[in-house]
């Protein structure tokens, strides 16, 4: 690690509070302190205290306020909120003087890429989904690069694509140390996680486990499973394992992902950023069903490019029920053939360097030696 001095260039991020947002700052964070730079962090008065490297920063709080979903004088209200922050913002810019101002989504990072904007300093957006989010959109056209975690991201305008470069998702160091090892020997215990997204889903807790009792008892015998549920679910998932006698670990929050990533032959999960990112690093194949209430339906576009790529399958909810799941695990696990070409995929698709390949792009927004920004 380089300890950066007090002259070295200043980097502010600025992010929302989810894990999407959050996991890709805190990777670039660190890969920018492991460069020597000096870092800050800028969000909203309603975020909570983050830990890790982003716990670590300067922290700045501006007001901000979301638009989506709500009524009209919840909508005034928001954007006056995003005009007092984006004041806010551009006092705290001239001051701080920042080489460069990287943003990842969520509308508490609008006011401070805006006020970086008008001030002329450099800008990048990262995005998580395969689908621009809103708050993106609202800045795309404005900044000098958006790093995308896709290939094809969708929601560009003409003018946006251009300033787009590819650098992937980057998530945690303890994921990435996985990367790339081959799935586990497919004629032993077959492994399945099922994780459901930061708190659990209660459709994978109902239909997971009955779709598992409908295989043939020679697979059933065979299956290792992890299972993330919400924590009033657990004891009926227990007791649906416990009945049919399959082996099962249960939690609300798996403090292990990595090592049962890469015990896992297939992962069924929802289709957040972070948790497509985190399967195609280690190189996981993975059922995939959007949450269909996310924001502009992002979860759907995450998983039809995975699934495109032949990286896993998409399975939309209305269609997620124990005999069609069933179905496809058996398929899968009679033809492991297909699982392997799956996981082949999903270590292509993937870009295990993305931290770095991110603090590049930020590295090129910095003024040089000659005082040109790059264009």
């Amino acid at each position: 690690m380089i300890e950066a001095t007090a002259n070295a260039p200043l980097i502010l991020l600025t992010a929302g509070g989810t894990g999407g947002h959050v996991f890709p700052a805190e990777a670039l964070a660190t890969a920018l302190a492991a460069r020597g730079y000096r870092l800050g962090l800028v969000t909203d008065k309603r975020g909570q205290a983050y830990g890790g490297r982003l716990g670590a920063l300067d922290t700045h709080r501006i007001n901000a306020g979301g638009i989506a979903g709500k009524n009209m004088f919840a909508r005034l209200f928001s954007v006056v909120e995003l005009a007092r922050g984006a004041w806010q913002a551009w006092r705290l810019i001239r001051k701080l003087k920042p080489a460069a101002v990287v943003g990842f989504g969520g509308y508490a990072s609008v006011p401070a890429m805006m006020a970086a904007t008008v001030t002329s300093v450099p800008t990048a957006i990262h995005e998580q989904n395969a689908l621009l989010g809103r708050a993106n959109r609202l800045l795309a056209s404005r900044v000098k690069r958006i790093a995308a975690s896709f290939r094809e991201t969708k929601g560009l305008t003409l003018t946006a694509l251009g300033r787009i470069v590819f650098t992937g998702m980057p998530v945690r160091a303890a994921i990435r140390e996985k990367a790339g090892q081959p799935l586990p020997p497919l004629d032993g215990p077959l492994g399945v996680l099922v994780m459901g997204g930061s708190q659990g889903a209660t459709v994978l807790s109902e239909v997971v486990p009955a779709a598992l009792a409908l295989l043939p008892e020679g697979l059933r015998a065979r299956l290792d499973v992890t299972q993330q549920c919400r924590e009033e679910d657990i004891d009926a998932v227990r007791a649906a394992y416990g009945a049919t006698g399959i082996r099962a670990h249960l939690a609300s929050f798996i403090d292990d992902v990595p090592e049962r990533l890469a015990r896992a032959h297939v992962v069924i999960t929802r289709a957040g950023a972070s948790s497509v990112a985190e399967a195609l690093c280690v190189g996981r194949p993975a059922i995939l069903i959007p949450y269909p209430y996310a924001a502009d339906d992002h979860q759907t576009h995450n998983a039809r490019a995975v699934d495109a790529a032949g990286a896993g399958w998409l399975m939309a909810q209305d269609a997620f029920s124990p005999a069609t799941l069933s179905a496809r695990l058996q398929g899968l696990f009679e033809h492991p053939e297909t699982l392997q070409q799956a996981a082949d995929r999903a270590r292509e698709l993937a870009r295990v360097d993305a931290a770095e390949a991110l603090a590049d792009v930020v590295e090129g927004l910095i003024v040089t030696q000659t005082g040109r920004a790059e264009a």
